[in-house]
């Protein structure tokens, strides 16, 4: 595994995303969530990842639960993430939902405790302060912003009045936005930008085209696994599996090491099993030569998927024909 240093911390470059475990919208089932959920993230430490991030909204606080059990006895290895969903972030609040958090995590400390959306309501002074107060209170080490755009990150410091370590972020060869500003940016100032779905929700796995697409909840809203999306992103997807090739390994985890590629960012995905948590660890250790880099990279401009309107008109009709 590999690591990056930031915030006098340091972060394994993949860590795992556990919005999956005890969401319904995944379908991953109840045995999953009593049992594989645990394992993955006990697995995770053993191969030496250290950064877990959870939410109070994934499964409205049983993900955070069954993190909480499975690093029950492994506290100084486990560098610990959450997030707060921003309705209505006053101080007494946001108190309230931080010790919730810790309570269900098993912690005294969070480790870095996130905005998990921008909330253009209440004034980013008054996010921030609540924010200060569970700083100042020694519950929690860091702070951080989810779904922010750089803008709003540099607001939420001056804010905040000191480092917000981290942004998490979508970002992914499918997802490229960030890359423009706001990872030179981090990159710059000793900050994280965190990737979620960095495998595009499973798209850049490269096991899905346009004669199966997948029937999981939260991909079918998805407009990328569309079929003529799905067809578009073909060439990309072919690149992957020619560079897998070559370093015997999986379209995922290249996939993966493009994204860890960029400095001062490190990737949190999910997991379906132990085995696939296995394969996202291998991918730290994957080098990819600045030329396959430069292939991917081009190879990912070419994909023009159809979005807006006429996607969601599509998905829509689509959800309506599987009924």
């Amino acid at each position: 595994m590999r690591y990056l240093d930031a915030g006098g911390d340091r972060l394994s470059l993949i860590g795992v995303g556990t919005w999956q475990f005890g969401s319904r919208e995944w379908g991953y089932g109840a045995a999953y969530a009593e049992g594989e959920a645990g394992r993955i993230v006990q697995r995770a430490l053993e191969l030496g990842i250290n950064v877990v991030d959870s939410a109070e909204i994934y499964g409205f606080g049983r993900s955070e639960r069954i993190v909480g059990e499975a690093i029950a006895g492994q506290r100084d290895r486990v560098f610990l993430a959450t997030k707060m969903f921003p309705a209505l972030p006053l101080a007494p609040i946001v108190g309230q939902r931080g010790r919730g958090s810790a309570r269900r995590l098993g912690v005294d400390t969070i480790d870095l405790y996130q905005i998990h959306q921008f909330n253009p309501v209440v004034p980013l002074r008054l996010q921030m302060t609540a924010m200060r107060a569970l700083a100042d209170a020694g519950l929690v080490r860091h702070v951080g912003v989810s779904n922010f755009s750089l803008s709003q990150w540099q607001a939420s410091e001056a804010a905040y009045g000191g480092p917000v370590l981290a942004n998490q972020v979508r970002l992914s060869l499918v997802d490229r936005r960030p890359l423009a500003q706001m990872v030179p940016w981090a990159t710059s100032r000793d900050r994280v930008v965190i990737a979620y779905s960095p495998l595009g929700q499973g798209l850049l796995s490269a096991r899905y085209d346009a004669a199966t697409a997948p029937r999981n909840g939260v991909r079918s809203f998805n407009p990328h696994f569309l079929p003529e999306n799905l067809e578009r992103a073909a060439p990309l997807l072919g690149a992957l599996r020619s560079v897998a090739t070559t370093h015997d390994a999986t379209p995922a985890q290249v996939a993966l090491a493009w994204v860890i590629r960029r400095p001062n960012v490190i990737a949190i995905p999910g997991a379906s099993s132990v085995a696939q948590l296995e394969h996202n660890a291998a991918a730290a250790d994957l080098e990819l030569s600045p030329q396959e880099d430069a292939e991917l990279t081009a190879a990912a401009e070419t994909f023009k998927p159809t979005v807006g309107p006429a996607a969601w008109g599509a998905l829509a009709r689509r959800r309506l024909r599987s009924r």
